[in-house]
């Protein structure tokens, strides 16, 4: 009966505690006055109703049971109606004037997918690029610029996020966001955004240039306070592959076997898979560049022969027969006529030579059908090739051919220096040594010094890819050289427009060029007598009639000529150094693979 008696008091002590709980809140903070409050309670005193009428004092252990009781009924009032308030409280929050920020100096944004719509057109924007940053003829120190790049590493802890944008492969910057005081809501929005990007997503940054020493990027004195950041196009969470798992050296990944955690090695069946994220890896970006027909390989061979008096032309790749004897020609159906693809440019060369045209080079696709599963062999490739009409002797030939390959390499490494060193920084390797007058080794010598060693050749067969490095590792070592001609092969190892040699027929007025022990050109003396071509024809028992209007084009007038041809892909794989020539292919095309 006494707890019944007591009822009463604990109302009493709930209101009077929760009408304080409200005033000291009230003191706390302006926005209370917005919400009901509730009315204050007279002093309590510690009486109960005695049976028997009239008032009586509670003992001390009753007191403090009954004050613990009003304690934990308190509490729960509170929160009840705590949680029916916060609504109100919310309310008042935001339109309070005491509440509001300013417009903050920065901002984040992820518009819709660009459509090139009219309002693209009013940002007016202008981007600097990477490259450009920290050097003298780049932005000042202080000035805002737009960029554009890949987000390729991002690090974000309380109250200030780093990032580092890529472009082109190789260049980056850093980049970073600090918590304002002044914008305490609007910057932990803007650290939310940054940090909620995915690795690998293009964005358009406007920053301010401030120095700084950045180490691990290429720009290393420069790095961007971010102002802006615009989601142009977000990569999916999950690569195929990390960058920088692909990005490591042998050494490195040799080195973190001996260790608890080894490194992940990516494969290459899983790079070629994903190719477009494998051409993001630096050394890998860098190997294509210099391949791009406005640059590098393609541009110095172009430049040198251009100032040499050549013309560049482009020929049909699809053609009626054969282009280098038959074997490995990929066929297909042309109308309802039989038609392969191209091997080479090679006999519409040497009618481009007919029609005086003198001196002549192509850049462009070959196709071999050939099922060589090696480090050095593509079904299909880019071809640098080139024809000339001599005066004298077909070593006018080998003269503007080595020359073109001084002006080439020369070129790579001054003009490209910072694409090799890209390059060299995953797959380390010394440039080749040349010489300025071409090293020409005959058949004759090479097969004496293969046997001098104790190696066994055959005399009048090409030679198989061991006797190549074997021969270039006693070359390197007789002349001081990565680079020489080998001159005066066997012709039935040569196509059936090869001249052959007049002192020895069953040698040929031919060539291969080896860098680094492996062939990258061959090059000979043309046929251009009609007689001699008929009788080469049927002794390599090709089909006469597809190769009809090729012999034509000698019967009216043709110059002694000869030529060479070079394929892109391997000149840059044995140049660099590389441990397979699918590096230096952008798409690769081997017998097992045609996609993507």
């Amino acid at each position: 009966m006494a707890s019944l008696r007591a009822f009463p008091l604990l109302i009493l002590l709930t209101r009077q505690a929760r009408a304080v709980q409200l005033a000291r809140a009230a003191a706390r903070s302006p926005w209370m006055s917005a919400v009901p409050r509730a009315s204050s309670s007279p002093p309590l005193r510690m009486l109960c109703a005695p049976a028997g009428g009239g008032e009586a004092e509670l003992s001390k252990s009753q007191q403090k049971k009954m004050l613990k009781a009003a304690a934990r009924a308190e509490l729960k009032a509170q929160k009840a109606a705590d949680k029916q308030a916060q609504p109100a409280l919310d309310t008042a929050a935001a339109s309070s004037p005491a509440a509001e920020e300013a417009p903050a100096p920065f901002r984040f944004s992820a518009p819709p997918v660009c459509r090139s719509e009219a309002n693209d057109l009013r940002l007016r924007r202008s981007y600097v690029s990477l490259r450009e940053l920290g050097t003298p003829a780049g932005p000042a120190l202080g000035e805002e610029v737009w960029v554009r790049g890949r987000l390729y590493r991002l690090r974000g802890k309380g109250r200030q996020c780093f990032i580092v944008l890529r472009e082109r492969g190789y260049y980056t910057v850093q980049a970073c966001f600090f918590h304002d005081k002044a914008f305490p809501t609007q910057s932990k929005a803007m650290l939310n955004f940054l940090q909620g990007l995915t690795e690998e997503s293009i964005v358009d940054v406007r920053g301010t240039l401030q120095a700084a020493e950045v180490k691990a990027c290429s720009q290393k004195t420069v790095e961007l306070q971010l102002i802006e950041v615009v989601l142009v196009s977000a990569a999916e969470p999950m690569l195929p592959f990390e960058i920088d798992d692909a990005a490591r050296s042998e050494e490195e990944l040799l080195a973190s076997e001996a260790t608890e955690r080894p490194l992940a090695r990516i494969g290459q069946e899983l790079r070629l898979n994903h190719r477009w994220v494998d051409l993001r890896v630096p050394a890998q970006h860098a190997v294509m560049r210099t391949q791009e027909r406005r640059a590098a390989v393609c541009a110095l061979f172009r430049e040198s022969l251009v100032a040499q008096g050549f013309v560049e032309i482009h020929t049909p790749k699809l053609i009626a027969g054969e282009s280098e004897g038959g074997a490995g020609v990929f066929r297909t159906d042309y109308f309802g006529t039989p038609a392969c693809l191209a091997q080479s440019p090679q006999l519409y060369k040497q009618m481009a030579i007919s029609a005086d045209f003198d001196r002549v080079f192509e850049i462009g696709p070959v196709f071999r059908a050939e099922n060589s599963n090696t480090r050095r062999h593509l079904c299909e490739f880019t071809g640098l090739d080139l024809e000339m009409s001599f005066k004298l002797h077909y070593n006018e030939v080998i003269e503007v051919v080595h020359q073109m390959f001084v002006h080439m390499f020369d070129g790579l490494e001054t003009t490209y220096a910072a694409d090799l060193a890209a390059v060299r920084a995953q797959f380390p390797s010394s440039p080749p040594r040349w010489g300025a007058s071409p090293c020409v080794v005959h058949w004759e010598e090479g097969m004496e010094l293969l046997h001098s060693a104790g190696i066994d050749a055959p005399p009048r067969e090409d030679l198989s890819t061991a006797h190549e490095r074997a021969l270039g590792a006693l070359v390197a070592e007789r002349y001081a050289t990565d680079l020489y001609f080998l001159d005066r092969f066997p012709s039935a190892a040569r196509p059936f427009y090869t001249m052959p040699c007049a002192d020895d027929a069953s040698l040929s007025n031919s060539y291969d060029v080896f860098l680094r022990g492996e062939e990258i050109c061959s090059g000979a003396q043309r046929i251009h007598e009609p007689s001699l071509l008929q009788a080469a024809i049927a002794a390599k028992g090709l089909p006469a009639a597809p190769l009809q209007p090729y012999v034509d084009a000698m019967r009216h007038g043709m110059p002694p000529h000869g030529g060479g041809g070079i394929g892109l892909e391997r000149l840059v794989f044995l140049y660099l150094d590389l441990d397979n020539v699918r590096r230096a292919s952008m798409f690769p095309r081997d017998p097992n693979r045609c996609s993507p």
